[in-house]
């Protein structure tokens, strides 16, 4: 059976543009044949052939980091824009990284400017260190993985921090809970755990005039804005239907306008 048709009877939507991934991946027949296997099982795509496309850049993805989506790319575009008033020289730390596809995508918009990147997992880390410059990666929790000499110094911050709640994690489909670490999924009971924490700690971090853009689902999106709100950050919602990405865009010490 040809590969098309493989992944097609194995409930793939986009067979076709998968089996061309695959086939121009593959060094030869056994290697193929190991990715069919494995895509036909479950394993995201991305994962198999190793990269994902994120907005035009490609993005090296091991196993279990969590994909980037398209959805995602909303958070390159608000923090670029952001990026128009500071200028050559200013910060962007890209928290919870994941792949770091958010952060390689913002330096690749703007090499003029110096990008961190931080996670939590160690597989993250080590995937990211493959995307970024390896010493501007940082393993820890949220901001506190990042050197001292950032305090008060940094222009953007972005997050994709996991906002599924727990509950919900079962419902996700299986390529995200089966092959992607728990721990970029899990946003707790209300899935605002971790956005929480950042809302809580992300002050002392920011520049004057400073942005925190934080991806969301469109119906947590209100209670994301009312944590940093509360951080004394004017905050709204930005929607792109384009994408299909939400997120929230906050900025200290100004009003902010999506």
């Amino acid at each position: 059976m040809r590969v098309v048709e493989r992944l097609r009877a194995a409930g793939c939507v986009y067979a076709e543009e998968e089996a061309a991934l695959l086939v121009g991946a593959a060094a030869d027949a056994a290697d193929l044949e190991q990715m069919v296997a494995a895509r036909i099982a479950g394993t995201p795509v991305e994962q198999v052939v190793g990269w994902a496309d994120f907005g035009g850049l490609r993005v090296v993805v091991e196993p279990g980091v969590f994909v980037p989506r398209r959805r995602t790319t909303l958070l390159v575009r608000l923090a670029v824009e952001r990026l128009a008033g500071p200028g050559p020289g200013a910060v962007v730390v890209d928290v919870c990284c994941g792949s770091g596809a958010v952060a390689a995508a913002i330096r690749a918009a703007r090499p003029d400017i110096e990008v961190h990147a931080a996670d939590l997992d160690p597989a993250a880390v080590a995937c990211a260190r493959r995307n970024l410059p390896a010493e501007v990666v940082h393993e820890g929790d949220l901001l506190a993985a990042l050197p001292r000499h950032l305090l008060g110094r940094v222009d953007v911050v972005v997050a994709n921090a996991p906002y599924v709640p727990t509950d919900e994690v079962a419902l996700m489909p299986p390529e995200a809970r089966d092959h992607e670490h728990r721990v970029a999924l899990d946003g707790g009971a209300d899935g605002l755990d971790v956005q929480r924490r950042l809302a809580a700690t992300v002050g002392p971090w920011l520049a004057p005039g400073a942005s925190v853009v934080v991806e969301t689902g469109r119906h947590q999106a209100e209670r994301s804005a009312d944590l940093l709100r509360g951080a004394g950050l004017a905050a709204v919602v930005v929607e792109d239907a384009e994408v299909e990405g939400c997120a929230v865009l906050a900025t200290a010490g100004v009003t902010v306008a999506a």
